[in-house]
């Protein structure tokens, strides 16, 4: 299945399960989104469940924090990654602390689904990595699915979490198939995973950036050289067990994210793992990000965002000590 249509069958599955559960979105209605991740569930659950509103991001997530205090479950849909600052304020000063604000007496199961990361050759704003914003606030839980089994029951068990959470969804993926169970769960929404078992280096990756991450694992292996391939899922809170047993195993660590590597999640990962497993390290932990500049205009975002010879490039130094 595709990881677009495996996000649709989730939702549709969360629609089907709960009455309360509300989709809004600027777009995905009839039309079923830009990406057409909504496509029919208009005409499945009905306009009231499945809506249109206007072009305000502010006005999307301050609706549906009322609507959380109401008893409803929404799940807002961002257009694009660069879209979501004019909700940043409610996003971050209302949304996330508003169950410390009442105590734990109010809730807020809302689901904030933004498709982030490059490699599409789109134009300014539609290419970008926020993710450690979110991150860095307390209060929200931020994930970011890679695989289509991943995407189909991560967004199911954002829905059900009476917490905010920021969906991140790895644009480039949505037309990516891969095997999808519909009736065996997935690993629990803040569990990271091993994509692929190795001996020699740890690489670490969250979204698209996993399967960048595997294409460099198999170059490694042609050359005799054994990667673990770590996928996050979920970004805060970050499940670091993988990771350290992994480190442990292997005594090398390169992590690569799309975003931009200055105060990031890749910074707080190589952070803490010196802190919490640092007599295993036979080598520095390396970082591979995209540089610390502007998105640039889409003919440069390949040279941009990390490939896998950037991967390779730090297996090598880290190797190399």
């Amino acid at each position: 299945m595709p990881f677009g249509k495996a996000l649709n069958a989730g939702m549709r599955a969360a629609l089907a399960a709960d009455d309360h559960v509300l989709l809004m979105g600027e777009d995905i209605g009839p039309l079923g989104g830009v990406y057409r991740i909504t496509e029919g569930l208009q005409a499945e659950f009905g306009d009231k469940r499945v809506f249109d509103t206007p072009l305000a991001e502010s006005g999307i997530v301050g609706t549906a924090i009322g609507l959380a205090m109401r008893g409803f479950r929404p799940v807002c849909e961002i257009q694009f990654d660069g879209f979501v600052f004019p909700a940043f304020d409610q996003i971050t000063t209302q949304l996330a602390r508003m169950r410390n604000r009442h105590e734990g007496g109010v809730t807020m199961p809302i689901v904030i689904r933004i498709p982030f990361g490059g490699s599409i050759g789109s134009i300014e704003h539609h290419s970008e990595s926020p993710e450690a914003y979110f991150a860095h606030t307390p209060g929200l839980r931020v994930v970011a699915p890679a695989t289509p089994n991943d995407a189909y029951w991560m967004i199911q068990d954002a829905i059900r979490s009476n917490d905010p959470v920021i969906f991140f969804e790895p644009k480039s993926r949505y037309f990516t198939k891969g095997e999808v169970d519909t009736t065996v769960p997935a690993a629990p929404l803040h569990t990271s995973r091993i994509a692929r078992e190795g001996t020699d280096v740890t690489l670490v990756g969250y979204g698209a950036m996993v399967d960048t991450l595997l294409r460099a694992a198999d170059l490694a292996a042609a050359e005799g050289t054994s990667a673990e391939v770590i996928d996050l899922r979920s970004i805060s809170p970050l499940d670091f067990g993988p990771v350290l047993e992994s480190v442990r195993k292997t005594g090398r660590l390169v992590v690569g994210q799309e975003a931009p590597g200055f105060v990031s999640v890749a910074s707080e990962i190589a952070a803490t793992v010196a802190e919490r497993a640092f007599y295993s390290l036979e080598a520095p932990v390396l970082r591979v990000t995209a540089f610390d500049t502007p998105y640039p205009p889409s003919k440069l975002e390949h040279g941009f965002i990390p490939d896998a010879d950037r991967i390779l490039e730090a297996v090598d130094r880290s190797l190399a000590y």
